[in-house]
């Protein structure tokens, strides 16, 4: 049996633009953990709004500033993080269950796997979201592939030895999973974090599914990760 780690502490980071209208609530759901010892680095993109003022409000949480882009701005924050513990990265619309500081310390505490996820729930009012959540789960435990909407964790060593996220703007979370799974296979958390709708909302479920098929079979054929995001965009 491999040897228990002294993982703690948890450190939640989330990389943050313009999330005033959601910044408060997606602190609030991490009061609890942050109670039980978590720390929170919430690193901010520039915002224009009043994203890091509402963010500054909150005992235990640490707003540091990065250059704008998600992978930059969570290598940052795991920078900010210090070096020891678990790191998980969380988006601003992703809400985590209740003791997932508990689930994630136990699922790395032995050291047969160094990083996860956690299955997915897709919050909105279509009733497609349930369909396309259930896959995103089963193309994931498949794959070990995750996206970041899954909540990926790792151990600081792990994180270390992968030299963080690749500093490009779309399917850094892809990159990442990629570079981890050369340490382990991920640990596939069936207790579901909650992810907005929204981006699938706003461009329509099935016009959003095409376009991230196209995108992914046009990066796993080579396609630079900057013409990527321009066809996202």
């Amino acid at each position: 049996m491999a040897p228990t780690l002294n993982l703690s502490p948890l450190v939640i980071v989330m990389p943050v633009l313009n999330e005033a209208q959601g910044i408060t609530a997606a602190l609030m759901a991490l009061a609890p953990l942050i109670a039980r010892g978590a720390r929170v680095v919430v690193a901010d993109g520039g915002s224009s709004d009043d994203t890091v003022a509402r963010a500054r409000r909150f005992e235990g949480v640490e707003v540091i500033q990065a250059s704008r882009g998600r992978a930059t701005q969570m290598n940052a924050g795991a920078q900010a993080a210090g070096a020891n513990g678990i790191l998980l990265f969380l988006h601003a619309d992703t809400t985590l269950p209740p003791d997932s500081d508990r689930l994630v310390t136990q699922a790395l505490a032995e050291g047969r796997q160094v990083w996860g996820r956690f299955d997915v729930r897709i919050a909105g009012r279509s009733h497609m979201l349930a369909m396309v959540a259930a896959l995103m789960n089963l193309r994931s435990r498949w794959s070990g592939i995750a996206t970041g909407d899954q909540a990926l964790f790792m151990t600081r060593a792990a994180f270390d030895a992968t030299g963080g996220f690749p500093a490009q703007p779309l399917m850094e979370d892809i990159e990442m999973s990629k570079r981890l799974r050369r340490l382990s296979r991920p640990a596939c958390l069936r207790q579901r974090v909650t992810t907005s709708g929204r981006r699938w909302e706003a461009r329509g479920v099935w016009p959003t599914i095409v376009l991230m098929w196209r995108l992914r079979w046009a990066y796993w054929r080579g396609a630079s990760p900057q013409a990527l995001a321009r066809r996202y965009e």
